[in-house]
């Protein structure tokens, strides 16, 4: 089904411009965010009143409720919600500035929640939705090095788990898109910030990049036909892994936290003590 109407976060480049185009060359409509308007300017004469483009910093508030009410307002209606922007802090734990780890989870999760926050009362009062929250595989099984933005990804699979239970009965759909390593200029200063480097990490940030550099990169074209698959899906999951790397790391990464907490079941069970009803409300 086409015709839908599409806010998208981090619509300049990688992913989010590659689904933005791919929907409106099926005649969708999309009010196409990022960061610097010139990015998403020229969207306008090739696609033409199809898409709004907006400037919009998504750790700015008071944008973000402008940027989601005029898009609401401009097209009538809201169908597809998509938070992309978002950004990989490099650092191992030890190495990396508050301040730079509040700025990461400033865009990559607090970004995400106002949109969905901006967006909320106008889908529900509208009676529908679908609500899309760029993930990772690096949000379901974390590593050195980059370990924040592991957490920030882990923090948007919580969200969304939990904006989906809530939501069920009101006509909105909430999806993760859980894409591996793509060729979308991620890996570009753009999108990475680096954390100071201490030299008892050398080692293992080595090893990192060696194995960042041996990864097979997916083609981030093709990614565009399964991302309209999953909107126009009248069931669509609540998560989905985008290409081929994700499935395999999962079933390796919960095989074996299954295995440490069976392993450890008899003392997890000795740590209830009696077990007991109790009123949460008292």
């Amino acid at each position: 089904m086409s015709g839908k109407v599409w806010f998208i976060t981090g619509a300049s480049r990688g992913f989010g411009r590659i689904w933005a185009e791919a929907a409106l060359k099926r005649g969708d409509k999309v009010a196409a965010t990022a960061r610097i308007l010139a990015d998403v300017a020229d969207l306008s004469e090739a696609y033409g009143d199809a898409v709004l483009p907006m400037a919009l910093d998504v750790t700015n508030a008071h944008a973000v409720q402008n940027a989601v009410s005029r898009a609401h307002a401009h097209f009538g209606r809201l169908d597809v919600v998509l938070n992309n922007a978002g950004y990989a802090l490099v650092g191992a734990i030890e190495e990396a500035l508050e301040a730079d780890v509040r700025a990461e989870f400033d865009t990559n999760f607090f970004g995400t929640l106002r949109v969905i926050q901006a967006a909320l009362p106008l889908l529900r009062r509208q009676g529908g939705g679908h609500i899309i929250g760029v993930s990772s595989v690096a949000g379901i099984v974390a590593g050195p090095i980059t370990g924040f933005y592991n957490a920030s990804k882990f923090a948007i699979e919580a969200l969304h788990e939990s904006l989906a239970q809530e939501v069920k009965d009101l006509g909105l759909k909430v999806t993760l898109l859980e894409p591996g390593a793509y060729a979308t200029g991620f890996a570009s200063t753009a999108s990475l910030r680096i954390s100071p480097v201490i030299n008892a990490y050398s080692n293992t940030r080595a090893e990192v990049f060696a194995a960042g550099a041996k990864l097979a990169f997916g083609e981030p074209e093709a990614t565009a036909d399964a991302i309209l698959k999953i909107v126009d899906a009248e069931n669509p999951p609540l998560r989905f892994f985008v290409g081929t790397e994700g499935l395999p790391r999962a079933r390796t990464a919960y095989a074996d936290r299954l295995a440490t907490w069976e392993a450890w079941e008899s003392l997890s069970n000795a740590a209830q003590g009696e077990a007991r009803e109790h009123n949460i409300a008292s």
